[in-house]
């Protein structure tokens, strides 16, 4: 079956373009007639960032904090302080400034602005009925894609699965990607995020689910990843630029992934590990799986001067253990995407906790 496939609706690119963000607003405000709220990065709380948005007396400014990754509990936490404002009054936009987490945040929120109930019944496909309100996204990081991507990611603590509100509601109706707002990221963070565009577009690839524009969105994202993390300086202005570019086509082309993400989801499961850097913990016990990729991994890694401290798991409960195992193999299709349907007598309990002892 043939799925009708939806993209951001505009988007706008450039050093500076920040500025014109309170054109983009100003729309938006013309049309509706309700304040705009503004997600952002509690990293920036006391900075000057905020002094560069446009925002009003009317508005909300939220601080989202992003010391963990966007929970089931959080994403109904932050609903709840939204509504609250609101009181009924119709948002004219809701704008994410930060990274993933803070972009998730607002586009689940978002859903349950307009449907009944709690972040986790939306986890899965097609769950959402309503549409949500306007989102405009301004990425402070790039890598996750989830400025384009159809999805929310969220974890659930209580069934111990990390999974998305997957829906063409979910997604941002404006996108403004503005490279120098990543000039200040620290390094490390920088490697960590921006690399998930390269995993999730060769997980794509590398599939049985696939299709043509999915394919050569990939391998344009892929392309670009590569000339930003096999260069000298992978933070210069004009790989800043190009790495932006490349999370905003691997977030378009995020469909089905591979076996990197359901172990990097054990990771944030278990562990309470950030999205990027538990994707590298991943792909570094992936070799046998992704032979190729790995290597060009390892040299990117070398190339920027980054590591991996071994031994995250080392010294974990038998539960823990259990824990990181069924919070991987759960992800039955991005599992089945890459090794078919009997994933599981390829990826037995002890072939996957073996790996994660050897992080």
């Amino acid at each position: 079956m043939y799925r009708n496939a939806k993209n951001v609706g505009y988007y706008m690119i450039g050093s500076g373009s920040l500025t014109q963000l309170g054109d983009l607003l100003g729309a938006r405000r013309a049309a509706v007639n309700g304040p705009a709220v503004f997600f952002v990065d509690k990293f920036f709380e006391g900075k000057d960032l905020l002094a560069k948005l446009p925002v009003e007396n009317k508005d909300m400014v939220l601080y989202v904090d992003t010391a963990d990754e966007p929970t089931t509990d959080s994403v109904d936490g932050y609903t709840d302080q939204v509504k609250a404002f609101l009181n009924g009054a119709t948002p004219c936009a809701l704008l994410a400034f930060g990274g993933g987490c803070v972009l998730d945040t607002c586009k689940c929120v978002g859903n349950l602005l307009t449907n009944p109930g709690k972040a986790e019944n939306y986890q899965g496909w097609e769950l959402v009925k309503n549409p949500a309100p306007y989102k405009i996204a301004v990425p402070t990081l790039s890598g996750t894609g989830s400025e384009t991507s159809r999805t929310g990611i969220i974890c659930n603590e209580a069934k111990n699965i990390k999974l998305g509100m997957n829906s063409d509601y979910t997604m941002f109706e404006q996108v403004l990607l503005d490279p120098d707002l990543t000039a200040s990221v620290p390094r490390n963070q920088y490697f960590y995020t921006g690399i998930d565009t390269y995993m999730h577009c060769f997980e794509s690839i590398t599939g049985s689910y696939r299709n043509v524009v999915v394919d050569s969105l990939a391998e344009k994202a892929i392309d670009l990843s590569k000339q930003v993390y096999l260069s000298s300086d992978m933070m210069s202005d004009e790989n800043r630029e190009k790495l932006m570019i490349a999370s905003f086509l691997g977030g378009m082309a995020a469909g089905f992934v591979g076996v990197v993400h359901p172990i990097s989801a054990g990771l944030s499961m278990v562990l309470h590990m950030h999205h990027g850097i538990a994707n590298c913990y991943a792909l570094s016990v992936l070799e046998d799986i992704y032979p190729d990729e790995y290597k060009d991994f390892m040299v990117m890694m070398e190339r920027q001067g980054i590591d991996l401290p071994k031994g995250i798991c080392k010294g974990l409960t038998d539960a823990q253990y259990d824990a990181l195992y069924g919070a991987s193999i759960v992800h039955e299709k991005p599992l089945s995407n890459r090794l078919g349907p009997d994933f599981k007598k390829i990826l037995t309990k002890e072939n996957v906790i073996e790996r994660f002892l050897r992080m």
